[in-house]
């Protein structure tokens, strides 16, 4: 058994995210976190909300609320989406936890003392109408590389491009939409992440095994240009992590608290103390300091392509410049951006299917499987509703809840609601079993590599394999010459739908759960010997027909749901 510890990407906490959002980080972490527990390894799955910075002003203002307040509301509405689509978290935790506050703050000071961080007197925007300053998200324009109109003072949510707030064409503030705006001198710190750069270089290099998409932009922001370049790490906010070195005072930084991409992946050493502190477990340093144990964790974080600067570079040279034994990632899965018909998710213009909407329409199951089996690994994938429907009707009606529900009416109708006796396997038996060991091994080997795409096309033809052998073995036909036979290929049927339970589990769960409640066990155990696992219900092992799996998408449903959702969230 290995110790396993996954983090996803944490969610702004600025409204609903959008299935591009969870696709892109919690859901393969999720896929990822249940494969590992179901093959016995032990694992710590973290997650949480981020709740400083500018979005959470913003969208606390236009809602009419105190920032906290919105905070603690839109973490319960995440909270109760991500238990809806089944995310497995050992905990979801929060940016604003007294636990992260104090963790930021100790880092900051660790950097501090290490030479690591330097205070400059910097121009910044300021908002005449609003009476402050604007950080970067604060302020709006049109981007200078791609021309898109909505491009925000830190990013460019077209073209991804990195931004300064002065590189932008006609800004405007952000809160009220005021273009009287000024340049003004502030005082603020930053992290030298350019006396970083040789040590992120060798820690980069380190790391052939990553994927592509990963190393190319922590190599981009490495060596293209001028280098890797000195980050700020404080903004004039209200709300966020007061700026202090450890338990001391900042002077000069007094009402001034630090950049949400700081205290950010903070938060995921100290969800592990939220972890701890619910109750849920006990020594979260085993999992986060070498020297308390976590030498021996395998440490793997899933996040969108947008991320992975911060989290290759910026993260590291905190843990790094710290001084101190702290677990460092292992494996980065990073993803492309998956699109909307035709355009692109987002959730600040409302476009799309969120995922609020998403779970009124189908069960979690559904969107799970089609966004795992679609995952924009290699490149931006694009749903669209003929795709989605053609998909559902497909893979989980059509082959694995047809096979459900023609084996457990057909032994219903001929045998009783209990598993057959009679009959020995023969060669087609044998082929089947030799085929399923061959596909299993391969599915270990894609889940195991977090390759999401291929896993769900090998789990398919797992699922495929039980269909053909049920069309040859035909023992509707069978039962008619040879009863006997046709128990022992029925029995042989019923034991793979528990074998596919288990299987399937780290993509459709609720699937899962309802297919070894029909045929009432609990025995989720992988088929490590494949053999072995198809003969664990025995004969007078006794089970019910289950109701429909997955029921199909009509067409008049589909143009439905295309017609709704082809415009913004209001």
């Amino acid at each position: 058994m290995a110790r396993h510890l996954i983090t996803s990407a944490i969610p702004y906490i600025n409204g609903i995210k959008h299935l591009g959002n969870l696709v892109g980080s919690q859901l393969p972490a999720d896929l990822y976190a249940r494969y590992l527990r179901g093959r016995g390894h032990e694992v710590l799955f973290l997650c949480a909300t981020d709740e400083h910075g500018t979005p959470a002003e913003l969208a606390a203002a236009k809602a009419g609320k105190p920032v906290a307040e919105y905070c603690a509301e839109m973490w319960e509405v995440q909270d109760k989406l991500g238990r809806g689509f089944r995310l497995s978290f050992d905990h979801f935790g929060r940016s604003s936890s007294a636990q992260n506050h104090t963790l930021t703050q100790h880092f900051a000071g660790r950097l501090h003392d290490a030479g690591l961080i330097r205070e400059v007197s910097e121009k910044q925007v300021y908002s005449n109408a609003d009476g402050r300053f604007l950080p970067d998200r604060y302020i709006e324009g049109t981007c200078p590389n791609c021309g898109y109109e909505r491009a925000r003072g830190d990013q460019c949510e077209n073209c991804t491009k990195q931004l300064d707030p002065t590189d932008l064409i006609e800004p405007r503030s952000a809160i009220s939409g005021s273009t009287d705006l000024e340049v003004r001198e502030t005082k603020h710190l930053y992290l030298r992440q350019s006396a970083m750069r040789d040590k992120l270089n060798q820690w980069i290099d380190s790391k052939a095994g990553w994927p592509i998409l990963t190393t190319s932009i922590a190599r981009k922001w490495l060596n293209d240009g001028d280098g890797l370049q000195d980050r700020g790490i404080t903004r004039d906010l209200d709300w966020g992590v007061p700026v202090k070195r450890g338990d001391d005072d900042w002077p000069g930084m007094e009402g001034k608290v630090f950049y949400v991409w700081f205290d950010a992946p903070i938060e995921y050493i100290a969800c592990a103390q939220e972890w701890q502190d619910a109750g849920k477990g006990s020594d979260w340093e085993r999992w986060w300091r070498t020297d308390k144990g976590a030498d021996d964790v395998t440490y793997t974080q899933f996040m969108g392509k947008d991320n992975v600067p911060f989290h290759t570079l910026s993260f590291p040279a905190t843990i790094l410049g710290s001084g101190e034994p702290w677990k460092l990632v292992d494996y980065i899965k990073s993803f492309n951006y998956l699109n909307y018909d035709g355009g692109q998710f987002s959730t600040s213009q409302g476009r799309g299917v969120f995922m609020d909407q998403a779970l009124d329409i189908l069960p979690s199951d559904y969107w799970r499987w089609w966004l795992l089996s679609h995952a924009p690994e290699s490149s931006d994938s694009e749903f669209t509703w003929e795709n989605f429907q053609a998909s559902v009707n497909k893979d989980l009606a059509d082959v694995l809840g047809n096979f459900v529900s023609r084996v457990t009416k057909f032994c219903r109708s001929k045998f009783g609601e209990e598993v057959p006796a009679g009959g020995s396997p023969g060669a087609q038996e044998e082929a089947l079993i030799a085929e399923l060991t061959a596909r299993i091994r391969a599915y270990e080997g894609h889940m195991e590599a977090m390759e999401v795409r291929k896993s769900a096309t090998e789990l398919r033809a797992i699922w495929v394999a039980g269909n053909e052998y049920l069309q040859s073995a035909a023992p509707w036909a069978t039962f008619k010459e040879d009863p006997g036979k046709a128990a022992m290929q029925i029995r042989l049927a019923l034991n793979l739908i528990r074998l596919y339970a288990s299987l399937s589990a780290p993509f459709i769960p609720d699937a899962a759960a309802a297919m070894l409640a029909a045929l009432q066990t609990e025995d989720y155990s992988w088929p490590d010997d494949v053999p072995a696992a198809l003969e664990i219900l025995a004969p007078a092992h006794a089970f019910t027909v289950p109701d429909v799996l997955f029921a199909k998408i009509s067409d008049d449903e589909r143009e439905e749901w295309q017609s709704r959702f082809s415009g913004v969230r209001t």
